[in-house]
């Protein structure tokens, strides 16, 4: 059977650091996916109202198809920004990409990312004519490292998910082959990831190890298809977004890390309830290390791959609202 790394964390995939950076007062924060070295990557979108940076370079048939990291943000499109912390931190370090070397001339570092909105959430968005984000983005960087803070933390930190307060969640699997998955979410839905009525995630066939309560559901347990349950309304209008990353260590192309990027979309659905709305900014994104050879036959791993890609994400985002919960006492 396949189990969880070491630390059921998106880190137990060899070669991937993670950096959160929080401001309390602005009640935001980031996250920076940072990989050892450049690394293929893809993504897919599916939310009706996503904010994204460099993400057309991932489409396929460009000239770039390898990163220097991935962030989430908070802040709406303002947190675009922090890809500039980003960037600084790599340039720094003298990672990026060049066509062609020449003196004085500096690589350019490929930083896609994603932002969620927390703009309503209270805290102080009174900072002036320079947002904190591109800040954030740099200490988030410099402090990258194995270790992932759950719940508010990150890009997660002034995160709501439905009713409940979101945050930042993540998880793993090994498979009994010696294939790594891991899973980043910074959780901020519209939708609720509890079913309506009870104390059970939407994701609770695929958690490991109660790793978010171990509560089930009542066996006698209806769903009503028009009750949304916890959701911010119920149902109405909400700002809103969910947005991850998904590591392995199996060397994917572009193509594929495409197709478990759009396969990992269902990792959404299985965890939140509604999803994809026409005000989500729900996107994905799929870093491939390149360390361990994709088995054969191609095509059955790589559905394997994209289907360990969506349980991973389903219990990451419930992992990181659950940590949230805890965190904030609403636990029942």
């Amino acid at each position: 059977m396949a189990s969880t790394g070491k630390r059921n964390l998106i880190t137990d995939v060899a070669g991937i650091r993670i950096g959160q950076a929080e401001d309390a007062s602005v009640c935001t924060g980031v996250t920076v996916i940072v990989p050892d070295a450049p690394v293929m990557a893809a993504v897919a979108v599916a939310g009706g109202g996503p904010g994204t940076r460099e993400t057309d370079l991932l489409a396929g048939g460009t000239l770039v198809d390898a990163v220097d990291a991935v962030f989430l943000s908070g802040g709406s499109a303002f947190g675009l920004g922090a890809g500039d912390g980003v960037m600084a931190g790599l340039k720094a370090q003298g990672r990026g990409f060049s066509l062609v070397d020449r003196p004085g001339v500096p690589p350019t570092p490929i930083v896609p990312g994603a932002i969620l909105y927390d703009l309503a959430n209270g805290g102080n968005k009174d900072w002036g004519d320079l947002s904190p984000y591109a800040a954030l983005g740099r200490r988030a960087f410099d402090t990258a490292s194995d270790e992932v803070r759950l719940g508010r933390a990150g890009a997660g930190f002034g995160a709501q998910a439905g009713q409940f307060p979101g945050g930042t969640g993540s998880a793993s699997i090994v498979t009994r082959d010696g294939l790594s998955l891991g899973a980043i979410a910074c959780v901020n839905c519209f939708g609720s990831v509890m079913m309506p009525g009870t104390q059970a995630y939407w994701a609770h066939p695929h958690e490991v190890n109660s790793e978010f309560g171990g509560v089930r559901p009542p066996s006698d347990f209806f769903m009503d298809a028009d009750d949304w349950g916890a959701a911010k309304a119920n149902p109405a209008l909400g700002q809103n977004t969910t947005i991850a990353c998904i590591a392995t260590d199996v060397a994917l192309t572009a193509d594929q890390a495409k197709r478990v990027a759009q396969m990992a979309l269902s990792g959404f659905s299985r965890a939140i309830r509604p999803v994809f709305a026409p005000f989500d900014g729900d996107a994905v994104f799929v870093v491939s290390t390149g360390r361990v050879t994709l088995p054969e036959p191609a095509p059955l791993n790589l559905t394997r791959i994209g289907e360990l890609a969506a349980s991973v994400l389903a219990r990451s985002i419930a992992r990181g609202v659950h940590e949230a919960r805890r965190q904030e006492g609403s636990l029942v």
